[in-house]
């Protein structure tokens, strides 16, 4: 998406590095050089963009989570991860950042090209909410901005003002499954989706799409919430249909 965008506003190179089993083999398509690496390998990073005399990069796309707990770090890496008290996205893609900067490189937000790509207060999809389904939602948003200032994730699941589901380390999608999961048969359950407090959207910046709106439809979620305007969503069209297709209200929350 990013590279298409800044295609498309004239950007004449577009350089991509790339991860191996976490990386889309189509990112070749649209980009002019790409370098294939693993995961870990900070000093090839830098390297790959200082032959390049690139200056600026974005960071997008994301690694699996248990990915960071199994993978081989090269020597800057490790040194990196070691002066770390806390790892947590911030923290790490922040320390990245920094490790970046020293060689030359400087990480930038993507924001000009992903802003048609943020929902803003008006954006909504599916079935007319419910005042308890709204009730649910100012109760979700609320707790998750706590818990977002906590590190601990962006996601939670309630319904009818009991939370059910906090995201941890597993990510979004598992994270519904298990509040779906306690909602009962009968499902119904609200997921909210909200940034951290002063997040820094140069990283893990709030993301949803076709396997977010999948994931609602098998846990019975009845309503999908996202924070306005920070928030990425992928593949409308799919969204939109699967929103129709299976009765899920997506919706945007301002805090």
């Amino acid at each position: 998406m990013i590279a298409r965008e800044a295609r498309r506003q004239g950007m004449r190179h577009i350089v991509a590095v790339a991860f191996h089993k976490e990386t889309s083999p189509e990112i070749e398509e649209v980009v002019d050089e790409v370098e294939w690496l693993r995961v870990g390998q900070l000093s090839k990073l830098i390297k790959a963009f200082g032959k390049r005399d690139v200056s600026h990069c974005v960071m997008a796309g994301q690694i699996a989570p248990k990915n960071l707990f199994d993978f081989r770090p090269d020597l800057k890496t490790a040194a990196m991860l070691f002066r770390l008290k806390e790892r947590n996205a911030h923290t790490i893609f922040g320390a990245i950042g920094d490790e970046l900067a020293k060689g030359g490189v400087t990480l930038i937000d993507a924001l000009p090209w992903l802003g048609q790509a943020m929902p803003g207060e008006d954006f909504h999809l599916g079935p007319k909410l419910t005042k308890q389904q709204q009730e649910d939602i100012a109760f979700g948003c609320r707790l998750a901005k706590e818990v977002s200032k906590l590190e601990i994730g962006q996601s939670i699941v309630v319904k009818e003002g009991t939370v059910l589901a906090v995201e941890g380390f597993e990510g979004t999608d598992a994270c519904l499954r298990r509040g779906g999961e306690l909602a009962g048969p009968k499902g119904g359950a609200v997921a909210v989706k909200v940034a951290r407090e002063n997040h820094d959207m140069r990283f893990d910046i709030p993301c949803i799409g076709r396997r977010t709106l999948e994931s609602c439809a098998a846990s019975a979620i009845a309503v999908l919430a996202v924070e306005s305007s920070k928030t990425i969503l992928l593949e409308r069209e799919e969204v939109e249909s699967l929103s129709q297709a299976h009765g899920i209200a997506v919706t945007t929350v301002t805090p």
